[in-house]
């Protein structure tokens, strides 16, 4: 059994965390989150003007990136925790780019988004934490015109030995400690490492986006596999 998923118990977590959850990033991820963002928006090959879909968008923060990366785009985020939306709301307004980001209460395997509407699709961090994930995948394929792109940012786990157990014992043991002294959250940060370890492993998460209308599926791991970057195109 994994990690309870159901939509009112993560949506319910994830709000109760939303005050500090910008501020656990930038920390439990030594900076790296900006550049992981920067990468994806990168291998989305964006024209100037695409019309893009962050589902779970939580804080905006990968709408926003897009945004500043792609002349013209424009993004509709999509997530059903709503204190995380009022928080990237905030953001949004605070640089002026209100016109650019939309954001948008909803559940990611019924996205509130017409189909072949959007240029291209990404989701940071996020797809671990949806019920059914295939469904997640079906429902951004609709959304997606033909060609249009995916990127998607999840956590993995090194493939070196030593890297491995030491990355291990940070999650399991570090994380979840600072994780609960800065959020004064009791569960969610315990909740990470589980998600992560009941994720697929890439070559299996990779057939499972191939399976739902996606061809070209990459998984390129950053930071020496402790985040894999996954690309694919509709077909």
């Amino acid at each position: 059994m994994g990690p309870d998923k159901t939509p009112a118990r993560i949506a319910g977590m994830f709000d109760a965390i939303a005050p500090r959850y910008d501020l656990l990033n930038r920390v439990l991820s030594a900076g790296l989150d900006s550049r992981w963002r920067t990468r994806a928006v990168e291998a989305l090959q964006l024209s100037n003007g695409a019309r893009v879909l962050d589902v779970c968008t939580g804080t905006a923060d990968l709408a926003i990136a897009t945004v500043r990366g792609v002349p013209g785009a424009s993004v509709v985020g999509v997530d059903f925790a709503g204190a995380m939306l009022r928080l990237g709301l905030a953001k949004v307004t605070s640089l002026g780019i209100g016109r650019s980001v939309a954001l948008v209460r909803g559940d990611a395997t019924r996205i509130p988004v017409g189909s072949a509407s959007c240029d291209a699709a990404t989701i940071a961090f996020g797809i671990r934490n949806v019920s059914e994930p295939e469904r997640a995948l079906a429902e951004i394929a609709r959304v997606l015109r033909p060609g249009g792109r995916l990127a998607i940012l999840e956590f993995g786990q090194p493939s070196l030995p030593g890297l491995r157990s030491l990355y291990a014992w940070y999650f399991r043991r570090v994380l979840p400690a600072v994780g609960r002294l800065i959020s004064k959250h009791n569960s969610a940060y315990s909740y990470l490492p589980e998600s992560v370890g009941a994720f697929p492993p890439p070559a299996e998460f990779s057939r499972m986006i191939a399976r739902q209308g996606f061809s070209d599926v990459e998984a390129v791991p950053l930071t020496l596999g402790i985040v894999y970057l996954y690309i694919a195109q509709k077909s």
